[in-house]
C-alpha cells in the first residue's frame, strides 16, 4: 500500500468515538477529539513497515479496546502511547493537555515498551518483575500494551523475516500467556495462533487443509450441532444464547502434541458456549445437554462454584454423540460471559453510558496484590518465578523435589518424565514414585505444587511400557535409547550362539579373535558389532564364516529335505520338533527317545527337559543339517497390538515381506485399547524368526512381540508313558 493511499486506512476520529459511544454515551468526546488530533498531528511524516502512516497503529489499537468497551482515558492512552518515545511530545507536555491519570498510563506504556524483553529462559524471572511492577501501579497499562502486541501480530508479515521470529517467540512465552492469566482468552488464543503462523508455518498449514478436508468429508458441523443444542433447549424452557467455533488451529497443534494424537484421532476440536440468563439456568442447561449427549468422564469442570482467580466463571463439560466425534460446551451466564470475554479488563468496561457493575468482575488491585503476595519482588529472584510461573502457564505443571528446588514439565507429565527431567541416570533406574509422601503409579498425571519423589533401584532399565507413559521428548529420547541399548545386548547373545553353530558346523570355533577378524574384514567396529548384527539378521552366518574362511564357507545348495534336517539320528529314526519349544534351525538342540514314537527334538534351554534329569540314557546328541532350510517350521509368537483400523492389516503384510507364512492366528485378549494375539508363523531358520520380530518391534502400533513356548504343551515323560 503507498503512503497516500494508505492515509484512508484506518477510522477517522469520529468514528472511533461513536464506536466508543454505542456502548458509554456520556463519553467525555471532546477528549477523544484532542487526543485523535494530537496523536495525529505528532506522528506525521511517520510510516510504518507497511507503508501506512504510523498513526494508523494507535487508532487500531484504540480500537481493540474500544471493542472491550474500556473507558476514556484507556482509549486516550491507546492514541498517545507511542508519541513520548517516538515523537518530540513529552510527558510533561501530555499531562498539560490530557491530565495526570493519561500521562500516568502513557508514561507505563512507554516504560513497558522501552523494557528488554527476551524469551529466553534466563530472562525470564526479569521480565515477568517489570510486568508485575507495570501492572501493580495500573493494569489497564498492561491492558493497552497487549492491544498494542495483538495489533503489531495482525501486521507483522511487513517486517524482516528474522525480526518477525523474535516478535513471534516472545508473543508465545510472554504476553500470550499474561493475556490468559488475565482471563482474556480470546486475546491469548488470537496471539498465540499469530505466533504459530509465524514460528510454524507449514505446522499451521497442515491443520488447515486438515480441517477443509474434514468439512468436505463430513459437512459443517457447528450449525447443525447448534441447532441440536438450541433444539433441547426449548424443550426445557431454557432461554439461551448457542454459538460454536473450531477451535484455533494453534489449540488443535498443541493438544496434538500434548497427547501425541493424530489429526485423524483428534476428538474435541469443536467449541460450543450457551449464555444464559441465570446461574440456575446453566445447571438446568447442563442436564438437557448431558440427557441428550453422553458425557466424557473426566472432562466435567464447574467454575461457576470454584471460580479462577482472575474472575472466570463457566461450566465447561465434553460430550461424545452417536458418530463419536466429542465437542466441548462452555456454560455460563451473560454477566460470567463478559469476565470470560474481558477478564480483568471487566473491572473498566462500560454499559449503558456507567461503569458496568458486574459482580464477577475482579478488582485488578486485588488482583495483582494476590499474585505478589506470596514473594518478596525485591530480593528472592527464583522464588519470584516460580511463584508467576505456577499462576501464568495454565498449560505447564511445576513440581517440587524434596530439596525443594522447582522442575518445569509440560501439563499431563508423568513421574517417568519429572525423574528424566532431573538426570537420564535418576529416570533410567525408576521404579516407583511417592507424590507428596504417598506412593503412586507411575502413570499417575502430576499437578502443579506437588512434592515428587522418586524411588530408584540398583539393576532397573527402561521398560518398552514406559514410552506409553512418558510425554516429555527428554524421557521418550532416552527410554528409545536405553531400549536400543537392551535389544543390541540380546542380539549380541543370539549373534554369538549362530556364529557358533555356524562355525561348529565347518569344524571351526568362533573365538573372540576369529570375530575380530571377521570384523576387520566387514569393515565393522569390532566383535560386537559382528554379533549384534548377526543377531538382529543385519548379517547371515554365512556373511561371517566367508569372511574368516572364504575358501570353507558353504556355497549355497538346494533347501535341505526336512527328513535330513537334524543330524545326529540313529538310523531309521525320525524326528519330531516339540511343540513346547518349537526349535528351530540354527539353534541348539538336544533329542529326547520315545519308545515307539522316534525322537522328540527340544531347545537346549525348554523347560519340559527337566522331566528328563533323571533319565540321561534317552538324551541324544543333535545338531541342525548345515545349508538352507525351507519354511516350514512353525513358531508361536505372542504379539500385543493397538486396536486401530488396519493394525493387524500392517502386522500381516509386514511378516508377509519377510517370506514368513501365516499358518494360524486366534485373539487371546480383547481390551478397548490393545488385542493381543497368538500368530503362527513358518519360518525357515533362528535368523528367519529374528527377522520377522525386528520388523514387528519396529512398528509403532506393536507394544510387544515374545516368542511364545507352552511347557504344558510337553508329551508326557517316558515313565508316565510306559
Amino acid at each position: 500500500m503507498t503512503a497516500p493511499a494508505a492515509a484512508e486506512a484506518g477510522l477517522d476520529a469520529g468514528e472511533l468515538i461513536a464506536r466508543v459511544r454505542a456502548y458509554n454515551p456520556r463519553t467525555n468526546a471532546r477528549l477523544l477529539s484532542e487526543a485523535f488530533d494530537y496523536g495525529r498531528a505528532m506522528h506525521e511524516g511517520q510510516f510504518r513497515h507497511s507503508g501506512e502512516p504510523y498513526f494508523t497503529h494507535p487508532v487500531a489499537v484504540a480500537e481493540i479496546l474500544a471493542g472491550q468497551r474500556l473507558d476514556d482515558a484507556t482509549i486516550a492512552t491507546a492514541l498517545l502511547h507511542d508519541t513520548v518515545e517516538d515523537t518530540k511530545s513529552t510527558h510533561a507536555e501530555i499531562e498539560r493537555r490530557f491530565g495526570a491519570e493519561i500521562a500516568a498510563l502513557v508514561d507505563g506504556v512507554t516504560k513497558l515498551t522501552n523494557l528488554q524483553l527476551s524469551s529466553t529462559e534466563t530472562q525470564q524471572a526479569e521480565n515477568f518483575r517489570k510486568l508485575f511492577i507495570a501492572m501493580s501501579k495500573d493494569v489497564r497499562v498492561i491492558l493497552v500494551k497487549l492491544a498494542d502486541r495483538l495489533h503489531n501480530m495482525r501486521t507483522i508479515k511487513a517486517m524482516r523475516p528474522e525480526k518477525q521470529a523474535k516478535k513471534a517467540r516472545e508473543t508465545m512465552d510472554i504476553y500470550a500467556p499474561l493475556a490468559g492469566r488475565m482471563g482474556m482468552q480470546w486475546m491469548r488464543e488470537e496471539l498465540e495462533d499469530l505466533a504459530f503462523r509465524v514460528l510454524n508455518p507449514e505446522g499451521r498449514a497442515s491443520i488447515m487443509r486438515r480441517f477443509i478436508t474434514l468439512q468436505k468429508a463430513a459437512g459443517d458441523v457447528v450449525p447443525r450441532i447448534t441447532g441440536d443444542m438450541r433444539l433441547e433447549l426449548e424443550k426445557v424452557g431454557i432461554e439461551a444464547e448457542v454459538f460454536g467455533r473450531a477451535k484455533k488451529p494453534y489449540s488443535i497443534w498443541r493438544k496434538m502434541q500434548e497427547k501425541q494424537l493424530a489429526f485423524s484421532r483428534l476428538s474435541d476440536i469443536y467449541g460450543f458456549r450457551v449464555i444464559t440468563d441465570s446461574e440456575m439456568d446453566c445447571y438446568r442447561a447442563l442436564g438437557a445437554i448431558h440427557q441428550r449427549w453422553r458425557a466424557v468422564p473426566g472432562r466435567f469442570k464447574d467454575y461457576i462454584s470454584q471460580p479462577k482467580s482472575n474472575g472466570y466463571r463457566s461450566i465447561h463439560t465434553t460430550v461424545s454423540g452417536r458418530d463419536g466425534k466429542r465437542v466441548e460446551v462452555q456454560i455460563r451466564t451473560r454477566e460470567m460471559h463478559d469476565v470470560a470475554e474481558a477478564g480483568v479488563a471487566a473491572h473498566w468496561s462500560y454499559k449503558d453510558g456507567v461503569r458496568a457493575e458486574n459482580p464477577f468482575a475482579v478488582d485488578p488491585t486485588k488482583w495483582v496484590a494476590q499474585l505478589t503476595e506470596q514473594f518478596d519482588a525485591e530480593d528472592d529472584h527464583e522464588s519470584f518465578l516460580e511463584a508467576v510461573k505456577l499462576e501464568m502457564y495454565s498449560d505447564k505443571v511445576f513440581c517440587f523435589t524434596p530439596k525443594g528446588d522447582v522442575v518445569k514439565l509440560p501439563r499431563g507429565a508423568t513421574p517417568i518424565d519429572y525423574g528424566f527431567a532431573i538426570h537420564t541416570r535418576i529416570g533410567s533406574a525408576c521404579v516407583g514414585a511417592k507424590v507428596d509422601g504417598l506412593r503412586v503409579p507411575l502413570w499417575t498425571r502430576l499437578k502443579n505444587g506437588q512434592s515428587v519423589e522418586i524411588i530408584t533401584a540398583e539393576g532397573q532399565v527402561p521398560q518398552p511400557a514406559w514410552l506409553d507413559i512418558a510425554i516429555t521428548g527428554k524421557a521418550r529420547a532416552a527410554i528409545r535409547k536405553s531400549l536400543r541399548e537392551q535389544d543390541r545386548a540380546r542380539f549380541v547373545r543370539l549373534g554369538r550362539e549362530l556364529a557358533r553353530s555356524a562355525f561348529e558346523n565347518l569344524g571351526k570355533k568362533a573365538t573372540d579373535k576369529t570375530l575380530e577378524t571377521a570384523a576387520k574384514k566387514l569393515r565393522l567396529g569390532g566383535r560386537d558389532e559382528v554379533l549384534a548384527r548377526l543377531g538382529s539378521a543385519e548379517l547371515t552366518a554365512r556373511d561371517v564364516v566367508e569372511a574368516v574362511y572364504p575358501d570353507l564357507a558353504p556355497e549355497p545348495t538346494e533347501e535341505i529335505d526336512t527328513r535330513r534336517a537334524v543330524v545326529g539320528l540313529g538310523p531309521g529314526q525320525n524326528f519330531k520338533r516339540a511343540p513346547c519349544c518349537q526349535p528351530l534351525p540354527g539353534e541348539r538342540i538336544v533329542g529326547i527317545a520315545r519308545r515307539g514314537r522316534g525322537v522328540e527334538v527340544h531347545a537346549i534351554d525348554c523347560e519340559a527337559l527337566a522331566a528328563f534329569e533323571d533319565q540321561p540314557a534317552r538324551w541324544m546328541d543333535l545338531h541342525w543339517s548345515a545349508g538352507t532350510h525351507p519354511p516350514v517350521y512353525t513358531v508361536s509368537l505372542d504379539v500385543t497390538i493397538g486396536n486401530d483400523a488396519g493394525v493387524l492389516g500392517r502386522i500381516c503384510t509386514l511378516i508377509g515381506e519377510q517370506k514368513a507364512n501365516i499358518s494360524d492366528l486366534k485373539f487371546v485378549d480383547r481390551k478397548p485399547d490393545f488385542y493381543r494375539l497368538l500368530i503362527d508363523v513358518d519360518l525357515r531358520d533362528a535368523e528367519h524368526l529374528h527377522s520377522v520380530v525386528s520388523a514387528l518391534e519396529a512398528e509403532s502400533d506393536v507394544a510387544a512381540v515374545d516368542r511364545f513356548r507352552d511347557p504344558s504343551a510337553a508329551g508326557p515323560s517316558e515313565a508316565r508313558a510306559s
